[in-house]
């Protein structure tokens, strides 16, 4: 009794060490969100006189309204056709299972080795070659191909756990593949797809890389792009670009709250499965 009081005492102790450093950075940034623009805070300082007002100028500074818009038109135009190309292709070889689905398979494992960072080059001559440049498809369709390595493979791992009585059952009854995959596993899939859904769309939010090298008018770009608009040619705004930085992530903060019970019933079904 002893030792299992003492491993819950150190579980609880590691818990609330891992809490603080998790929220130490949005601390930290919320401090300094509230000192006067222009000025350097050292550490977490408390300012002699907060300036809330920092968060209403940075959403005017960076035109926060007008990405809103546009962060929102690539998400509808992403996240959608990415968790449908990735459901059905995870479907192909996690269920299927077709001929030539491991050369595939090693494909997409390959794809998720490269970095947005490693691309963005040959990238930006292919889109201009497309005339895409400078518009929202510019961000929008390379999104969805470089989620599909990762997508592919969440959704497989899905699909391959899934009891093959199910669809013996279903062939029993005459279901056709695409009653199959329509009727009986999607319904099953709901943790899975929402978890997926949930990912992709923190990734697309947060996507700066893209939007920066691929769209100049700011108007076009994502929500992390207002970053872009707190560095001036000699220096940075850093208690606006804090501020900016808190008003980009809350719309995430909230989408999680609000569909944390799916993901993490996706990864706890992953778990017991696995």
């Amino acid at each position: 009794m002893i030792v299992r009081a003492r491993e819950k005492w150190l579980g609880r102790v590691l818990l609330i060490i891992l809490m603080l450093v998790t929220i130490m950075p949005f601390i930290s940034l919320f401090v300094t969100a509230l000192h006067a623009p222009g000025t350097y805070p050292s550490g977490l300082e408390w300012p002699p006189a907060p300036r809330w007002d920092n968060f209403v100028t940075a959403f005017q500074s960076a035109n926060m309204a007008a990405l809103l818009g546009s962060s929102f038109l690539i998400e509808i135009a992403v996240v959608p056709a990415a968790v449908l190309f990735a459901t059905l292709a995870g479907f192909a070889l996690g269920h299927l299972r077709p001929a030539g689905g491991r050369i595939v398979f090693v494909a997409f494992i390959l794809g998720l080795t490269l970095p947005f960072e490693g691309i963005i080059t040959p990238l930006y001559f292919q889109i201009r070659e497309m005339g895409l440049l400078n518009t929202r498809w510019a961000i929008i369709l390379p999104l969805i191909g470089l989620f599909m390595p990762f997508a592919v493979m969440w959704m497989r791992a899905h699909f391959i756990t899934m009891p093959a009585d199910l669809s013996e059952a279903a062939r029993m009854d005459g279901a056709t593949t695409w009653q199959l995959f329509w009727r009986i596993h999607i319904p099953l899939s709901v943790p899975a797809l929402s978890s997926l859904a949930i990912l992709l769309f923190l990734w697309t939010w947060n996507q700066f890389l893209l939007a920066i090298v691929l769209v100049n008018d700011p108007e076009k770009r994502t929500m992390a792009g207002a970053l872009g608009a707190f560095q001036g040619q000699y220096g940075t705004d850093i208690p606006l670009l804090c501020a900016g930085s808190l008003l980009i992530l809350t719309p995430t903060l909230i989408i999680f709250l609000i569909f944390q019970r799916h993901f993490v019933s996706a990864l706890m079904q992953g778990s017991l499965k696995g």
